[in-house]
């Protein structure tokens, strides 16, 4: 069992979501079930962004679903889509302004064995490398939402784990959004870790995806 660190703060969270979405690559998620740790290092993130991001929940305002993104930093934010997946975010920003970081990829760390028995497959680049898969395999689900990410108390906890160089970060596109009218179709708050191969889509997946010259770039300051 790896030696445990202390959650993110509060602070860390409270900050703009795309740079929270940059800084999130290379820490290490863990899950707490039935006693058993499950962790993984993030690879892969995306950025939604206030209400008028036609790309982000909080686009209709203020809903029953909704309401935890206005809540404060550094709390999860789990929800059921298509009717079959999970999601887990990490809500950000200041409280009163609805932000999120979607967690996309993991590169799998502790309780190898279990995620493989929950996700029914042994290869290990195919049991967190996109958003549903990480969920099922770390077993999260709506119960999850509006945990303490900040908490080891919350049995889901985020920890500072390895910094990953501004070189080796890319942004592109964000993904399953095709219906999302531009700018924000477009807009690069997808940020990976180039050439892990537990990232969901590679860079030259997405340069295939991408029509626009400027949508895909090394992440910025």
């Amino acid at each position: 069992m790896r030696s445990s660190l202390n959650p993110l703060p509060r602070s860390f969270f409270a900050r703009s979501t795309c740079t929270v979405a940059r800084e999130l690559l290379g820490c290490r998620l863990l899950r707490l079930f039935d006693g058993e740790r499950l962790s993984g290092t993030i690879v892969e993130t995306e950025a939604y962004v206030g209400e008028e991001d036609l790309a982000c929940h909080a686009r209709a305002g203020r809903t029953a679903r909704t309401a935890i993104m206005y809540g404060a930093a550094g709390f999860s934010y789990v929800y059921f889509t298509y009717g079959m997946h999970w999601m887990l975010n990490a809500i950000t920003e200041d409280e009163g302004f609805p932000a999120a970081v979607l967690i996309r990829g993991l590169e799998p760390g502790e309780g190898l064995e279990e995620m493989r028995k929950r996700r029914g497959i042994q290869d290990s680049h195919l049991l967190c490398s996109g958003p549903a898969r990480l969920t099922q395999a770390l077993n999260i689900q709506g119960e999850e939402n509006g945990l303490d990410l900040c908490n080891k108390g919350s049995n889901i906890w985020i920890e500072a784990c390895r910094k990953v160089p501004r070189s080796r970060i890319v942004a592109t596109p964000r993904i399953g959004i095709s219906s999302t009218p531009e700018p924000w179709r477009s807009i690069p708050w997808r940020y990976f870790v180039d050439g892990n191969p537990f990232v969901s889509r590679s860079l030259r997946d997405s340069l295939k995806r991408t029509t626009s010259s400027g949508a895909k770039q090394r992440a910025s300051g």
